[in-house]
């Protein structure tokens, strides 16, 4: 067994007593020097109370805010929440009808959409999105691209709408909304629709983009016709473009348009138009027009003019020239259908009695120039019934010296020249009117046979109405009444009348101006008419330019029928820059439109044969 060990009663590693070896510990007292001071330990209450201040300061913070977002600013979080979803779009009203006497529609509406854009909501690259849209629009990818990509004004306000294309086709409509981006906005629109093209299109006018009369009738009634917009304002999702179901929705409603009706008939018009163009064509003429005018009301029943243009598209043209009215908006030398006026002026004053005569020279100077007749007939006596029949310019000169400048120029004022006629076009020319005491030295030679001065052959026409209407002048007219979206007629205004000359004289009139056609030596034999009797004048003027007289003529041929019981006036007019007389050129489409109006309105023939006229004293 092994013996136990004697137990340690001292330290188990004692100090040594010595150093290493060589070195002397010192054996005197040991200094104790004190330990270094250990850091402070915090107060943990303290620190609590401070964290408690901290999170009641954040939260009174937080409070505040929260306060501030839900109170006092909250209705402009929400308007400004509001206005990232609300749309407004336009609800356009429905434009009115144009219409002809008998209710045919000349120009109406259907229905149609616009297509807009959102910039703000559209997704994916704005000029792959103008290339895919330029075709169906009928536009430029450049003119579309602009448009898709500017999110805000100069002034910075966002822009939430904006038109690519108005007036396109349903089909086409609904091709784009299957596109499915949420920045298109398809909305409901119309189209203008113009059924007959270029009939009447000189006077109808056209819209524009926007569906506002830019010109014609189209312009001049755009109040009438185009009603007032509407609007609609909804939310719609930012991720599908489509309507929030349930939420803000406000609909003004669109105030339809009005109706207007015309005097023009539509089937009389077609005719008066083909008439009118085949005459331009075989003559080579520039321009020309043609109308038919009811006497005793003033209605006009066809105006024509060439060249015209297809209203349903009337921004495919080369010339805006084409969308002049030449009836009312062409001013020229009227020529010798001006000599009427001097006729009824002599009859009025009693210069010459209707059966009279008196000697015409072949020639007659005023101031610088010679007056020369058209015809040799030497020296001889002529009966008023041949002066009008050949178209004596000596004949009408002498009868205006009798009449006097002064009273001539009053007799032109009362049969309507040197002011429009307010028949309803925008733009009607007023002439030139030479006042007496502007005459120069050929004045009394050239004012007399229609030249110094200028008319539309409108004028003219309302001039031979009022000796077809026994000498009362009537206003001519082309609106026959407004109608109203509800269907309530607004009657129109009668026409404005003044008694030019007497009834006798007209009657008188009536039955010489039938020299011309049945004469035999009248200028306008060749616009002779089986079964009926007519009467009018030939005339032969000029069309100044830039205050210049132009190469060729303005061929005219006015005048109405049936002479015995005037129903209805006939004007034709043509500028021919290769030149031409009234009668040759004119005559025939004269006597085609006055066949087709008196068949047409159902006019019995004459029983008796035309009058026998001599033209000799």
């Amino acid at each position: 067994m092994r013996p136990t060990p004697p137990r340690r009663t001292g330290p188990i590693n004692p100090p040594r007593r010595g150093g290493p070896r060589g070195t002397v510990r010192p054996t005197g007292p040991i200094e104790v020097r004190p330990l270094a001071s250990l850091p402070r330990l915090g107060n943990p209450r303290r620190r609590l109370r401070m964290a408690s201040a901290f999170v009641m300061i954040l939260l009174l913070i937080s409070g505040a805010r929260l306060v501030q977002l839900q109170v006092t600013d909250s209705a402009a979080y929400a308007a400004e929440a509001l206005n990232q979803r609300l749309t407004t779009e336009p609800l356009p009203a429905e434009r009115g009808a144009i219409l002809d006497r008998n209710g045919n529609r000349l120009a109406y509406s259907i229905e149609a959409n616009y297509i807009a854009v959102d910039p703000g909501m559209v997704k994916g690259d704005p000029a792959e999105l103008a290339a895919t849209l330029g075709p169906l629009l009928g536009r430029k990818a450049s003119d579309l691209e602009p448009i898709i990509a500017t999110k805000e004004t100069a002034q910075g306000e966002p822009i939430r709408f904006a038109y690519l294309q108005r007036g396109v086709d349903l089909a086409v409509g609904d091709q784009i909304r299957e596109m499915e981006n949420p920045g298109l906005v398809i909305g409901q629109d119309e189209s203008r629709m113009v059924p007959g093209h270029d009939l009447a299109a000189n006077v109808i006018g056209f819209t524009g983009s926007e569906g506002n009369g830019l010109g014609g009738l189209e312009a001049a009634y755009d109040d009438w016709l185009s009603g007032e917009d509407g609007e609609v304002s909804y939310e719609r999702s930012q991720q599908s473009g489509l309507p929030i179901p349930g939420a803000f929705y406000r609909e003004e409603e669109a105030l339809p348009g009005n109706d207007l009706q015309l005097t023009l008939d539509d089937k009389l018009q077609f005719q008066v138009q083909n008439i009118l163009q085949e005459t331009v064509k075989e003559h080579d003429a520039e321009f020309g027009s043609a109308m038919v005018m009811e006497v005793g009301s003033g209605e006009m029943l066809a105006m024509a003019s060439t060249p015209t243009y297809d209203a349903a598209n009337p921004f495919k043209v080369d010339d805006p020239e084409v969308y002049r009215d030449y009836g009312t908006q062409a001013t020229v030398d009227p020529g010798s259908i001006h000599k009427a006026i001097v006729f009824a002026a002599a009859l009025e004053e009693g210069c010459i009695e209707p059966d009279g005569t008196m000697p015409v020279e072949q020639s007659i100077t005023k101031g610088d120039q010679v007056y020369r007749d058209g015809y040799e007939h030497g020296d001889a006596v002529l009966s008023l019934a041949g002066i009008i029949a050949q178209s004596s310019n000596v004949g009408t000169i002498q009868l205006a010296d009798c009449i006097g400048k002064e009273k001539l120029y009053e007799y032109q004022l009362a049969f309507g020249l040197g002011q429009p006629t307010g028949v309803g076009i925008q733009g009607e020319a007023s002439g030139i009117l030479q006042e007496p005491q502007h005459w120069s030295g050929t004045s009394p030679g050239s004012v007399p046979i229609g030249h110094e001065g200028t008319a539309t052959i409108m004028q003219m026409a309302a001039l031979y109405g009022a000796i077809a209407n026994d000498g009362v002048y009537v206003q001519p007219t082309l609106v026959e009444q407004l109608i109203e979206a509800d269907g309530t007629v607004v009657e129109q205004p009668e026409p404005e009348t003044h008694r030019v000359i007497s009834q006798e004289t007209a009657e008188s009139l009536q039955y010489l101006l039938q020299a011309p056609i049945a004469a035999e030596t009248g200028t306008g034999r060749n616009a002779q008419l089986e079964n009926y009797h007519l009467a009018g004048k030939t005339g032969t003027g000029s069309l100044v330019v830039d205050g210049q007289y132009a190469p060729g003529n303005i061929t005219s041929f006015v005048g109405f029928a049936p002479a015995e019981d005037p129903q209805y006036v006939v004007a034709v007019s043509v500028y021919v820059p290769g030149g031409g007389g009234g009668g040759s050129t004119t005559g025939e489409a004269f006597k085609e439109i006055n066949e087709f109006a008196l068949g047409y309105f159902g006019v019995r023939p004459a029983t008796s044969p035309a009058p026998v006229f001599d033209v000799w004293g």
